[in-house]
């Protein structure tokens, strides 16, 4: 890697303000106002947020500036780097217990590198106090304490007003297809073609296309999605299709945090001594129950939270294929999302009028945002259905 931001895509605005404060205090540098203690990274779903974030991190604590090449740079960019902690939730909130103990550690001076940096990647998943507990450390922040927050918006719905009005704001923008197929070709083990296929699919959402690129479940059950208008022939039909779309997506997340549960499982009961046959493990068994509970609470919320995630996906899929069947409708001159799908969205066009199409389409987004909203999966997915079926 020549370079830490490198890896933001699409980005060039925003990593121009980054290397600029990056460079405070350094020979040549910017000047001191071009650095604060504390940036909010916001942008839609796909747009690498966390990614900027992670990149700005190494950058900080780099002599260079964010070489790529050294020590603190490989450290902070695998998550290892000893004055850097970043905050992943693993369920739907991040509390307050876990925000105070973190806010504790980011307060003493750094130990090997230039910064104390806490980087959040979902703040918009604060409860309310926990966001209070950081807005105190935001307002009274220790000299060499950095706290980089990523949030999708700067709406109050998603990050406080007033922790937004202490930071400084990185706006990013869906990266372009081309420049996401660029990274996907460069990764290595993706050919062009496939690259901008996939790039195209996720429509700029950079993980995403990594995943279509590389998994062949993820391309299954996009497909799965794209069949799911013609399956809409009667009411049973509604629901079947809501059933199978709701199963697949909890195989899907199941599948991808199964192996890590385990192990989560199996580590914990290791630490607690499980198999021992000395005078204390019956004592050791029996107070172990506790902790092995809060464990499956915390892994029953990542599930939870990993299903959604895996069905708003399908339902992008889905956003992505009533799109197209407009834009063949009113044959409007841009790229189709789906272009490996031309020959339905053809045929949709065909029998569906512009209002209709548009109020399928504006089903899929609501249905989208009652799930953000904390609506059943399954009640929300149904209700979708009939819409679609009934035009």
């Amino acid at each position: 890697m020549a370079d830490v931001f490198d890896s933001v895509v699409g980005q060039p605005e925003a990593v121009a303000v980054l290397r600029r404060a990056a460079s405070v205090g350094r020979p040549g540098g910017a000047p001191a106002h071009a650095m604060t203690h504390a940036w909010l990274f916001t942008g839609p779903p796909g747009s690498g947020r966390s990614g900027a974030a992670r990149a700005f991190a190494a950058a900080l604590q780099c002599e260079q500036g964010g070489c790529g090449e050294c020590r603190s740079c490989h450290t902070v960019l695998a998550g290892t780097h000893a004055d850097v902690r970043f905050v992943v939730p693993d369920g739907l909130t991040i509390g307050v217990d876990a925000m105070r103990a973190l806010v504790l550690r980011a307060q003493g001076a750094p130990s090997s590198g230039r910064w104390q940096i806490l980087v959040i990647a979902d703040a918009d998943r604060l409860t309310e106090a926990a966001s209070n507990a950081l807005l105190k450390a935001i307002e009274e922040p220790p000299a060499r304490t950095v706290f980089l927050l990523c949030t999708p918006s700067t709406h109050p719905d998603d990050i406080s007003v007033t922790i937004r009005s202490r930071c400084r704001v990185v706006a990013l923008r869906t990266p372009a297809v081309a420049a996401v197929a660029a990274v996907l070709a460069a990764d290595g083990g993706t050919d062009p073609a496939t690259a901008a296929w996939a790039a195209a699919a996720a429509q700029g959402h950079i993980g995403r296309a990594r995943k279509l690129a590389t998994d062949e479940i993820a391309r299954a059950t996009r497909q799965a999605v794209l069949a799911i208008p013609r399956k809409l022939t009667s009411l049973a039909a509604c629901f079947d299709a809501a059933g199978e779309l709701v199963t697949a997506t909890e195989r899907e997340s199941a599948d991808e945090y199964s192996e890590l549960s385990a192990k989560e499982r199996d580590e914990l009961a290791t630490a607690l001594g499980a198999g021992g046959t000395g005078r204390g493990s019956a004592g050791a068994a029996r107070g172990s129950a506790g902790q092995l509970k809060e464990l499956e609470k915390r892994q029953k919320t990542r599930a939870t939270r990993a299903q959604r995630d895996a069905l708003d996906r399908a339902l992008t899929d889905l956003a992505g294929f009533y799109r197209d069947v407009l834009v063949t409708r009113l044959a409007a001159p841009v790229p189709m999302v789906h272009a490996d799908a031309t020959e339905l969205t053809a045929a949709a066009a065909q029998r569906w009028a512009p209002a209709a199409t548009l109020r399928r389409l504006t089903a899929v987004l609501e249905c989208r945002d009652a799930i953000a909203a904390n609506v059943k999966p399954k009640i929300a997915v149904e209700s979708m259905m009939l819409t679609l079926w009934r035009g």
